[in-house]
């Protein structure tokens, strides 16, 4: 199978599929690979393996000081391929995606770096800052490789953008729940349903929403509405706290979602 023949068939289940987010290398290289793999063993139906990069625009404050303190430990784009591989070798089989920033891949070289992804056992990249006007590259080497390359759509996106991402998308969209950037908030957005009903009207391609997301109950109300639920800072702060945390509140959310 393909990367998007494997993230697709994340969306066959007749629930949602958990998207749980983790920052490689954070709080520790060999931390980082435990925490993906208490994920999986929690029930992850797709990862998304954060590269680290000094500046992540799309990211809060949790987030931030977790890249920072794996760009401390040292953790470069290599190392996030080679921590991919490390994990297919420990029988990880659940799709992963890397989910970093444009710059790090431009300085790696877009081709060599799909050519090592696929060698890693990615399955696909999301690029929050790398639109579709500018995406040919990435995309084309993408497409020639299998490998899925995941747009962002946020609720101030136009009709004119809806369409354009339904077209390219490739595996899922991701629908971000608010504007702002990531991180755990008190309540979901009331506009949520309204959002993701005016993307699901313009394609059949399976929609995950993220941002905001941080407990069961949240993701159980996002699960209503989408095919997917993405939690990135709510457990990358457990994390930072303590692997039964991220254990339980994986189970939590796992869980939330039938």
């Amino acid at each position: 199978m393909t990367g998007i023949e494997r993230i697709s068939a994340a969306f066959t289940k007749n629930r949602p599929a958990f998207m749980p987010y983790s920052v490689l290398g954070y709080p520790t290289r060999p931390a980082s690979i435990d925490t993906v793999k208490t994920l999986v063993e929690a029930g992850a139906d797709l990862l998304e393996l954060g590269v680290p990069f000094s500046d992540p625009l799309a990211d809060g404050p949790t987030i931030q000081a977790a890249t920072q303190k794996s760009l401390e430990n040292g953790t470069t784009l290599a190392d996030c391929l080679a921590i991919t591989h490390e994990l297919r070798q420990q029988g990880v089989t659940t799709p992963a995606l890397l989910m970093g920033y444009i710059n790090p891949m431009l300085a790696y070289g877009l081709a060599r770096l799909v050519a090592d992804a696929v060698a890693a056992g990615v399955d696909g990249f999301i690029v929050p800052d790398l639109p579709p006007e500018e995406s040919d590259e990435l995309e084309t080497l993408c497409g020639q490789h299998g490998l899925a390359l995941v747009y962002l759509l946020a609720p101030t996106s136009t009709p004119q953008r809806i369409r354009l991402v339904a077209e390219r998308a490739r595996g899922f969209i991701y629908l971000v729940s608010l504007t702002g950037v990531t991180g755990a908030r008190s309540e979901l957005p009331a506009n949520l349903t309204e959002f993701v009903q005016r993307v699901r009207a313009a394609t059949a391609i399976p929609l995950a929403v993220g941002f905001g997301i941080g407990s069961g109950a949240q993701a159980r109300a996002v699960a209503q509405v989408a095919d997917g639920v993405i939690v990135g800072s709510a457990l990358v702060k457990c994390a930072t706290e303590s692997p039964q945390r991220v254990r339980e509140l994986a189970n939590e959310l796992r869980a939330a979602l039938g």
